[in-house]
């Protein structure tokens, strides 16, 4: 292998990290019925209108405008200051049925359920453990859910 190679190699291995690590970013919407757009700008179409603690992935930015993926794979642009870091994350079990998935008390199958949630309800996150996330809803409610129930932060 050449140097010239290695250093290519490299570059492209480095590359591929940062990519990698933007593809990766979460952010969840600030606020209330926030505008999904066709593209950056508010003279864009608006797609769909987007609520409190909705985690999206950026994809691209332009401007003060973010490229977001949901959890279902549509995509669409919103603000930057409609967004926060907050973590959020939302069922994407079930999809098309009415199954719920539990929360528990407990980080584990043996905790009491002390509640139920649908596809596509967002719960803010509060921790993460052994493959489990304590998650907290807007209506009060705190529990454990198994992280492969969800997407998101």
């Amino acid at each position: 292998m050449t140097m010239r190679h290695t250093v290519f190699s490299l570059a492209f291995s480095l590359l591929l990290v940062a990519r990698a690590a933007f593809a990766a970013e979460m952010v969840s919407i600030a606020g209330e019925d926030i505008n999904m757009r066709s593209g950056p700008g508010t003279e864009q179409e608006i797609l769909w209108k987007i609520g409190d603690g909705f985690p999206v992935e950026v994809v691209d930015s332009k401007g003060e405008w973010l490229q977001v993926k949901d959890f279902e794979g549509s995509t669409g642009w919103v603000h930057k200051k409609t967004t926060q870091k907050t973590p959020h994350m939302i069922v994407k079990a079930n999809k098309g049925t009415e199954q719920q998935i539990n929360v528990r008390s407990e980080p584990n199958t043996k905790g009491q359920v002390v509640a139920k949630a649908n596809y596509g309800v967002v719960f803010k996150t509060v921790e993460k453990k052994d493959g489990w996330v304590k998650v907290e809803h807007g209506q009060g409610v705190t529990g454990w859910v198994e992280g492969s129930l969800l997407w998101g932060f």
